[in-house]
């Protein structure tokens, strides 16, 4: 029994090396390179929401999944309001598009290309230490709450709609990101001494991104699928992976975007 609970640890720590390597060399170098890799992942995630909820018709997945790339890649060298008028229409088009779960499919697509807007938008006008911040903040909730979810088990977090997330992996998410946060308050300088105040933002994007995991898992439920797709080994689909980095994202586009509206009519 134990051998099965980690029987997929290998391909997944492998996978995640891989991802790793490429990600890193994307996020450093930033620009056109960092634009490319956000604007593909977009379109595989699109792609399999897409298959998720209409998985009778391959190209038309294929086709959403194109279009959803392109308008990211439009969208990291055009003026901001260009950006979430041509995001608004594509999600718009490939909606009305969509015959079956059309809400559902309109909402998370939605949430996508939001997702992936705050990425850009972080990496080139926020910076690179900050990029970074969110992305250790998501990979240690994950990792955490692996690990404990794993070796201590206990009651479940949602059973109804993600049967394999647990309280202690939950709790030990947000303490692995509350570290995050300290060590790059005190380290990297961000919002330097208030280590309290980066830790309860830090506990609050992995919340974000578990709110991320675990509205990718009803999705998934509800379309009676287990995995978006088995792109990556040992992780599933795209979006099984960064179901997370957009939750993270989104929940970070729209604190800064409240803080943007407060500060501006101040």
């Amino acid at each position: 029994m134990s051998q099965n609970r980690w029987d997929d640890l290998k391909p997944r720590l492998l996978s995640a090396i891989v991802m790793a390597v490429i990600g890193a060399g994307c996020v450093i170098s930033g620009g056109v390179l960092f634009a490319a890799l956000i604007s593909i992942s977009a379109g595989l995630m699109v792609w399999e929401l897409r298959r998720m909820v209409e998985p009778d018709f391959s190209m038309p997945a294929l086709q959403a999944g194109l279009a959803a790339a392109i308008a990211v890649a439009i969208s990291a060298f055009v003026p901001i309001w260009i950006a979430i008028l041509v995001l608004s229409g594509v999600v718009s088009l490939l909606t009305a598009l969509t015959p079956r779960h059309w809400v559902v499919f309109g909402i998370y697509s939605a949430l996508i290309l939001t997702a992936s807007l705050g990425f850009i938008l972080m990496r080139s006008e926020i910076g690179l230490t900050w990029m970074l911040w969110m992305i250790f903040v998501v990979i240690a909730s994950d990792t955490f709450g692996y690990l404990a979810g794993r070796t201590i088990g206990g009651p479940k977090f949602w059973p109804r709609i993600s049967p394999k997330k647990t309280w202690s992996g939950t709790v030990a998410g947000w303490l692995g990101a509350a570290v995050v946060g300290v060590v790059f308050s005190a380290v990297f300088k961000l919002f330097p001494g208030l280590w309290g105040q980066m830790a309860l933002l830090s506990m609050a994007t992995a919340f974000a991104a578990q709110m991320g995991d675990i509205g990718e898992s009803a999705i998934k439920r509800r379309c009676e699928i287990k995995d978006s797709s088995n792109l990556i080994p040992g992780h599933g689909g795209v979006l099984d992976r960064f179901d997370g980095m957009i939750g993270a994202s989104v929940f970070l586009v729209t604190l800064i975007a409240g803080a943007y509206l407060i500060m501006g009519g101040a």
